[in-house]
């Protein structure tokens, strides 16, 4: 068995990556729920959220490049605060929160399908998790092309919602736009914040990614801007087409939108949402497998799992537990409420991050890729503050 991971990945398909696994399915729910708080300023909410998550970003970035290690979160807070114990709860933490999020997205994955299918749930529920933990283990390039193909199909389902948008009679109330009222517009930013989180997974595909130093901190920029312009861009055409009192209290908003602007029942948007699904499960996967294949590096305990199979160029073992979890943790657990609860341990994680990024540069200045000491510095603050404010809203 080999220890080291191939460097096939280029910025492309490591872009795609990073953008599949932020537009993910939550966009079909959640822009609902952002035009709820923030009305007709939804857009701005999205922006807002954009430059809420930017910070924490370029820590991430500047991070990829100090230190490319598979075990991202891990590697960077043993390095900056010297602690092995807290570098293997932070990477364990990574782990758990790519199972349970991947749970989570493949049990609503499967919901979507059901509703344009007729299947028993635990076959759907196993057949979908074991072809995709097949994917993973196959190859990485072979992963990241079919999550390419994914995310292009997303977009063009999102892209033809913009269409419908666009295209649809403007509510009456659009001619005219109320004075801003940012607590509002603040109170949906934050909640918008969270369709953002993901661009994190990028560098823990830092041992597969050629020229780690120039194409981690590109894909996690290019992944953050590009993100943000397509949420914003469906949340325009949204509140443009749709009253907000019917909005704010749909489970289906895109839907909406294409009734408005085209007619139909929309139907195909819950199949697009079951390759948003299906991207959603193959990303944290195949992520989840690369954090615990790195802490295998790091600790003698873990040591197992720190082997890539000659023939793949995959952690293989690794893999397929990850996978058997996901689908365990889909078929068995409650995973709404441990959805909630992943949330604020990325949130976390954040806060320690961006502590971790001062701390080192205050030791250590130079890096191949450096961002003032203000980024980290707003990044802590704005993720301890979205944090707080998680919990309160979960208390």
């Amino acid at each position: 068995m080999a220890e080291q991971l191939k460097r096939r990945i280029g910025l492309g398909l490591l872009t795609a990556y990073g953008v599949g696994v932020m537009v993910g399915a939550g966009i079909y729910v959640l822009v609902g729920a952002v035009a709820g708080q923030a009305g007709l300023w939804a857009p701005v909410s999205f922006l807002l959220a954009g430059a809420i998550a930017a910070p924490t970003a370029l820590s991430y970035a500047e991070f990829s490049t100090r230190i490319p290690e598979a075990a991202g979160e891990a590697a960077y807070v043993g390095t900056a605060m010297r602690s092995e114990v807290l570098a293997l709860l932070m990477g364990l933490a990574i782990v758990a929160v790519g199972m349970i999020s991947a749970a989570a997205v493949l049990r609503g994955g499967v919901g979507y399908l059901l509703a344009v299918v007729d299947l028993p749930r635990t076959l759907a529920i196993l057949a979908i998790g074991g072809a995709l933990t097949v994917v993973a283990v196959i190859g990485v390039m072979e992963s990241l092309s079919l999550a390419a193909l994914f995310t292009a199909v997303e977009l063009l389902g999102l892209a033809l919602v913009v269409w419908a948008g666009a295209n649809a009679p403007p509510v009456t109330v659009t001619q005219a736009l109320p004075v801003p009222l940012w607590p509002a517009i603040g109170a949906g930013a934050v909640l918008a914040f969270f369709a953002f989180i993901g661009f994190e997974d990028i560098v823990n595909m830092a041992e597969e990614v050629a020229r780690p130093e120039r194409n981690l901190p590109l894909a996690i920029i290019l992944s953050l801007v590009l993100t943000t312009l397509i949420y914003t861009l469906v949340a325009w055409a949204t509140v443009r087409a749709v009253p907000l009192a019917t909005l704010s209290g749909s489970e289906k908003p895109l839907a909406l939108v294409w009734q408005a602007g085209a007619g139909g029942e929309g139907r195909f948007l819950s199949a697009i949402a079951v390759f948003a699904a299906m991207n959603g499960v193959l990303a944290q996967i195949v992520m989840a497998s690369r954090v615990l294949f790195g802490l295998g590096k790091r600790s003698p305990a873990l040591a197992l799992f720190h082997h890539a199979h000659p023939r793949f160029a995959t952690p293989v073992l690794v893999s397929l537990l990850i996978g058997a979890g996901v689908i365990l943790g889909a078929l068995l657990l409650d995973v709404g409420v441990l959805a909630e609860a992943t949330s604020s341990t990325l949130l976390g994680v954040f806060v320690v991050i961006n502590l971790a990024l001062i701390l080192l540069k205050r030791r250590a200045p130079a890096a191949p890729f450096r961002v003032p000491m203000a980024v980290p510095v707003c990044g802590l603050v704005l993720s301890a503050g979205a944090l707080a404010a998680n919990l309160f809203a979960a208390s």
